[in-house]
């Protein structure tokens, strides 16, 4: 059994309220990264430049929190209201 702390990924997103969990993904932390919805055999690049380009745990250790690549890295199916409140709750989660 995985700690609750283990389902958050490092851009703050909660693995398991995601409807792929489970199904078609096991969390960003469990598979390094390399998420259903990233190019095959690559990391999704938010995870790319959070852990392997900066060696943090989490971008709520980046001074840039919510960067640029945050702000594009989106799920299409959200309006910009809808996105822009994750990123918001993201990065209350991430910030403590």
């Amino acid at each position: 059994m995985s700690d609750k702390n283990d389902l958050i990924s490092c851009c703050g997103s909660d693995c398991s309220k995601c409807y792929c969990y489970g199904k078609m993904c096991e969390g960003c932390n469990a598979v390094c990264g390399k998420v259903f919805h990233a190019p095959e055999g690559k990391e999704c690049p938010i995870y790319y430049c959070c852990r392997i380009e900066n060696g943090y745990k989490s971008c709520g250790e980046c001074s840039k929190l919510p960067c640029d690549l945050i702000l594009e890295t989106r799920d299409p199916s959200l309006t910009e209201e809808e996105f822009m409140k994750t990123v918001d709750e993201r990065v209350k989660r991430l910030k403590g």
